[in-house]
C-alpha cells in the first residue's frame, strides 16, 4: 500500500493531482492507514499510468472515465473500446490535417516575408 505522496513519485504526478482524480473519480484509496491516511494499491498505480497515457492520446479525463467504468463494469466489449478509438482516431486525423493546412499557411508567410 502506498500513500499518496508515494502515488505521486511512482506515477509522476502531483498529489494535486492525484486529489483532483479522487475527486473526478477516475481513482479511490484502496483504504486509509491507522493514522487516517489514504492508502493506494497497485491498482491505483495502474490507473494512474493508463490515465496519463490516454491523455497524452488525446482523451479527455470524460472520455478516460467512459473507458474505464466499461472496463469496471465487465461490460468490456472489444467492439465498445474499438469504436471509441476509431472515434479518437478520426479526431486525430482531423486535427494533423489543420495542422498540416496551418502549417502550409505558415510556410507561404514565412517564404512572402523572406
Amino acid at each position: 500500500m502506498f500513500t499518496i505522496g508515494k502515488l505521486a513519485s511512482l506515477t509522476n504526478v502531483s498529489n494535486d493531482t492525484l486529489r483532483y482524480y479522487e475527486q473526478e473519480e477516475l481513482v479511490e484509496p484502496a483504504g486509509k492507514s491507522a493514522a487516517g491516511y489514504r492508502l493506494y494499491d497497485k491498482e491505483s498505480v495502474r490507473r494512474i499510468r493508463f490515465i496519463k497515457q490516454a491523455q497524452q492520446c488525446g482523451f479527455t479525463l470524460a472520455q478516460i472515465r467512459e473507458l474505464l467504468a466499461v472496463r469496471e463494469n465487465g461490460k468490456a466489449r472489444c467492439g465498445d473500446v474499438r469504436k471509441r478509438a476509431i472515434e479518437k482516431k478520426l479526431q486525430i486525423e482531423s486535427k494533423i490535417k489543420a495542422m498540416k493546412a496551418m502549417s502550409k499557411a505558415l510556410d507561404h508567410l514565412i517564404a512572402e516575408c523572406a
